[in-house]
């Protein structure tokens, strides 16, 4: 229970970052290719035995992290033009609700129980998620296709899902580390290969801001995936329960935050949606 409570408060803390991003004025790629970096340092670092490239490209886990690795940017990428053509609350939408991709897999993959509290719960939580990452005004999703809200739907219940499935068959417990810090390390790869293509035509400075903020960033970034995989590790949560409270605790103590650091408007939709937030959690818990 201690490390979904630490995966929830790690991964709000992630929205705030990104939040000051904005009020900064940070670039944003180069800010998260420079997290990248520190995550994965963090994950070599944390690893306790001596670490051989030629040892983790032949790890049965290196197809599912290169995998993610370049999921993970493909999909920051998808949430950024999501945000900007269909709206911040549309992106949120789109990602919090892909939860049920990996509770539709944890049934058929793993065998995992399906009960009438549980399926009312998932509804809930699913209802729930969508009041409380709602906001009041005029939304510009009529005006915008739905390409990039269903492929961040899509992508962001495929990182959730191939991570269950390469923590289960492929990766031992003691090994978390070097998992989580390949993963990035490839994301990392993928960033820079990004940057490089950019800078090719236009070329700008780095810029100590964007370090600082990659930085900050990196540090709770790698310990939100650790903390998610070592949930997931623990047998008395079936994965369709882990990801159902992961997802919408953060609906919730995002929704807190927001309201009470940076005096977000909270409307009745909201209350609604974080009272059946509560609600759902309690269901599937129980089921």
């Amino acid at each position: 229970m201690i490390y979904l409570l630490l995966s929830i408060s790690i991964s709000t803390g992630l929205f705030v970052i990104f939040k000051y991003f904005g009020i900064y004025k940070i670039d944003v790629l180069k800010a998260i290719v420079v997290n990248y970096i520190i995550a994965f340092s963090f994950g070599f670092l944390s690893y306790e035995n001596a670490i051989s490239i030629a040892e983790i490209l032949h790890q049965p886990w290196i197809y599912g992290a290169f995998f993610l690795g370049a999921l993970f940017v493909a999909i920051f990428f998808v949430m950024a033009m999501t945000a900007q053509k269909n709206g911040v609350s549309v992106a949120s939408i789109a990602g919090k609700m892909s939860v049920v991709i990996p509770v539709f897999f944890g049934v058929f993959l793993y065998g995992e129980s399906v009960t009438f509290l549980k399926i009312i719960g998932i509804a809930i939580a699913l209802l729930a998620v969508y009041l409380a990452s709602l906001k009041e005004g005029k939304s510009n999703a009529q005006k915008a296709g739905l390409l990039f809200p269903v492929l961040l739907f899509f992508g962001s219940g495929a990182i959730d899902t191939t991570l269950k499935y390469v923590e289960v068959n492929y990766v031992p417990e003691n090994e978390v580390a070097l998992f989580s810090g390949s993963v990035f390390a490839i994301a990392a790869v993928f960033g820079l290969i990004i940057l490089g293509v950019k800078s090719i035509k236009k070329t700008t400075s780095f810029g100590a801001k964007n370090i600082v903020a990659g930085v900050v960033l990196g540090i709770p970034n790698y310990y939100s995936i650790v903390f998610l995989i070592k949930a997931l590790q623990n047998k008395n949560f079936e994965s369709s329960v882990l990801f159902t409270v992961n997802n919408v605790g953060i609906v919730i103590l995002s929704t807190l935050v927001g309201l009470f650091l940076f005096k977000e408007q909270f409307s009745l939709k909201n209350k609604i949606g974080v009272f059946l937030a509560i609600i759902g959690i309690v269901l599937v818990t129980i089921a």
